[in-house]
């Protein structure tokens, strides 16, 4: 029976309605509590394990939450994840995962949209990344179905509550750690300029130039593509530059591409971080093992992906917190007051950056020759 046993099964034995074990299993307060403790008595002896679906269609209500993340692949989005599902676990919910494709991304994410539309399936989503698929996200927010963004890549969408991480924050504190370290020939490979979170990294790394009082050199800024590949072209334009011309440290954009600054750093001859210094942004898992340890920006990819769902979870359970008025006029509501939280990087100091030495400068020299004599 353990295999075939239903949440109706478990209303007739405990003589009580569906929805009497739909809120008892919920650990709702409006369940009796000795009836509460007879229902779980029955639901251990019978092996029955409830289906959050099942529960969903008794109580009029889902118990499954969608989320939207890009390729599995990416390296990113497992920290992220493993908040989420932790969070997830210790609610009454159960996720619901999309994943699309870097190829169909637009067509693979309209999919889901109209499904999510067609079915109710789910009680809120959580888009991770979405990068272009965003804007399929205002077709949700128009039908009043809670959303929250995570996102880097675009400004923030109106009505849409938002978490990201400081970007220009983070770009200007690596690039003021290596002008710290004597650097003024600081390269920076951006990722692609179409991007919100490349122009926010580009602004920090000048923020901290313009406030140091070194001229921005165009011809040490290049345009990447956030991959390695993208990361070893630029560099060897950079390293292929007359020697007097060379920067001493670069800034990438991503710890992806400082991979491929490394990779072209040794074609070259060149040891990081002796002959340059090197700084990405990110963190990724495989950073710190690298050789030698990359220093970079740590994005707080575990608050960000805890403060998410929290979020979301806030929109579905409590939506008097954001929602104000009547229903008809909820977009209009949520608009004034979806949430924009940005959350602080932090600069993790490893092995790829050095101190230049101080030149010793012609006037110091002969004064220091007269003083000998």
């Amino acid at each position: 029976m353990a295999e075939k046993i239903n949440i109706q099964d478990i209303a007739r034995l405990a003589n009580v309605s569906t929805g009497t074990v739909s809120r008892a299993l919920n650990n709702k307060p409006d369940v009796n509590p000795e009836t509460r403790e007879r229902i779980l008595r029955i639901v251990e002896e019978q092996g029955y394990v409830p289906s959050s679906t099942a529960i969903g269609l008794v109580s009029g209500r889902s118990r499954l939450i969608s989320v939207l993340v890009p390729a599995l692949t990416w390296p990113l989005v497992s920290e992220l994840m493993l908040k989420v599902a932790e969070i997830v676990e210790a609610s009454s919910y159960e996720i619901v995962l999309y994943s699309i494709s870097s190829s169909n991304h637009l067509r693979d994410c309209g999919k889901v949209i109209d499904r999510i539309l067609a079915t109710r399936m789910t009680a809120g989503l959580l888009a991770i990344f979405p990068g272009q698929s965003a804007q399929h996200l205002t077709q949700l927010q128009r039908h009043s179905f809670p959303v929250v963004l995570v996102d880097d890549q675009n400004p923030p969408i109106e009505g849409i509550p938002w978490i990201g991480a400081d970007n220009r924050g983070g770009a200007y504190e690596a690039t003021r750690y290596l002008i710290g370290l004597g650097h003024q020939r600081i390269a920076c490979i951006q990722g692609p300029m179409k991007y919100k979170v490349s122009n926010d990294r580009y602004q920090g790394y000048k923020d901290a130039l313009q406030e140091a009082g070194i001229p921005l050199d165009p011809a040490l800024v290049l345009e990447g593509d956030f991959m390695p590949v993208g990361g070893n072209k630029c560099a060897r334009t950079l390293l292929t530059l007359p020697k007097a011309e060379r920067p001493t440290a670069i800034f990438a954009q991503s710890d992806l591409m400082a991979y491929g600054v490394m990779s072209a750093a040794s074609e070259f001859g060149l040891s990081i971080p002796k002959d340059i210094s090197l700084v990405g942004f990110d963190d990724n898992p495989s950073s710190a093992h690298m050789q030698p340890a990359l220093t970079t920006i740590q994005q707080p990819f575990g608050a960000m992906g805890q403060q998410a769902i929290e979020l979301l979870l806030q929109l579905i359970e409590q939506p008097r917190l954001y929602y104000q008025g009547p229903y008809e006029n909820k977009r209009q509501i949520l608009s004034e007051h979806a949430p924009r939280i940005q959350l602080p990087t932090s600069l993790m100091i490893r092995d790829t950056c050095r101190k230049l030495p101080k030149r010793v400068s012609h006037t110091s020299y002969r004064h220091k020759q007269a003083m000998s004599g």
